[in-house]
């Protein structure tokens, strides 16, 4: 089956669908745009239209209409149809939005119980009897002891290929061994046969089965800071223990991301639940906000260790 490689490829006609789906009979008809906006308005107001408008950015909100339009074809035409890997805010807002829809059911996998990276499948209940088959794992297997690599230069080796992000699911480290990637199907022939390096480690990459999968769940350090403001270089600054110097210029460089999407600013305001990355230093997930007497603010920081 052709997987989703690079315009250099001559697999290059797959590389920007969106949405990977059954094949689709010639007499099928897609649903005018229209019903697209349709559907998102519905679903929006049922889950709390400012909300989703809250918490989602442009490019988000075009995603999460791709994605309702697909769950009303595919309540329509009694069939199934699955996302790419998405990542955990747009999983929630579909999630929540398709959960207010008729006639459809929806499931989330990212080949384990604690995956970020999920994809979506969503079908008429009559016709999604058990979880589609949407996730494959491969490992990739080297001598990494004397030259580690991160989880960047796993996902830079794998997008080397030509495939695209969305069809990569988490990477998960395993020392010196290599790492565990969960992908798209479509990609398993492609990917054991074209990575060979990581770095400069050469690499076997096999498909294992789901089960054979290492995972932890991720292991946290709470603590509590009191700030002035609830800016990301604010509490980013103390949950990472730097600067908001140091901050700003990761910022700046493109390095820090809020709930998964890149900031720009270093005055972006957060609130609980809200999860900052920075690259190469993990992840801080906001607690609980308490204002003081004073007028400053008891935050809750959550360290991903």
């Amino acid at each position: 089956m052709a997987a989703a490689v690079s315009l250099a490829s001559p697999l290059r006609r797959v590389l920007h669908v969106p949405f990977a789906r059954r094949a689709i009979p010639t007499s099928y008809h897609f649903i005018p745009s229209g019903r697209c906006h349709a559907a998102l308005s519905f679903a929006a107001a049922a889950a709390g239209d400012s909300a989703v408008k809250a918490s989602l950015d442009r490019n988000a909100a075009e995603e999460l209409r791709s994605i309702l339009d697909m769950a009303q074809r595919a309540s329509q035409r009694r069939d199934v149809f699955h996302t790419n890997f998405l990542t955990p805010p747009i999983v929630k807002e579909c999630m929540l939005a398709i959960e207010k829809l008729a006639d459809i059911k929806a499931v989330a996998q990212g080949g384990y119980p604690q995956a970020e990276r999920c994809r979506v499948s969503v079908g008429h209940p009559d016709c999604m009897t058990s979880n589609p088959d949407v996730v494959a794992a491969l490992s990739i297997s080297g001598n990494f002891r004397l030259e580690p690599c991160s989880h960047g230069d796993f996902l830079g080796a794998i997008l080397g290929t030509g495939i695209t992000r969305d069809k990569v699911g988490d990477i998960l480290l395993q020392g010196e061994r290599g790492a565990q990637v969960l992908v798209d199907p479509e990609l398993v022939d492609y990917l054991t046969s074209t990575l060979e390096k990581v770095g400069k480690v050469g690499v076997s990459c096999t498909q294992i089965p789901l089960l054979a999968l290492e995972y932890e769940p991720p292991r946290t350090k709470s603590f509590k800071t009191v700030e002035s403001s609830l800016r990301v270089d604010a509490l980013g600054s103390a949950g990472f223990k730097i600067s908001r110097t140091k901050l700003a210029s990761l910022i700046s460089a493109g390095d820090v991301r809020v709930n998964w999407s890149p900031v720009s600013k270093n005055g972006v305001t957060l609130k609980a639940g809200d999860v900052v990355s920075v690259s190469g230093m993990g992840r801080l997930k906001i607690g609980e906000i308490v204002t003081t007497r004073k007028g400053k603010y008891a935050v809750e920081l959550i360290r991903y260790l």
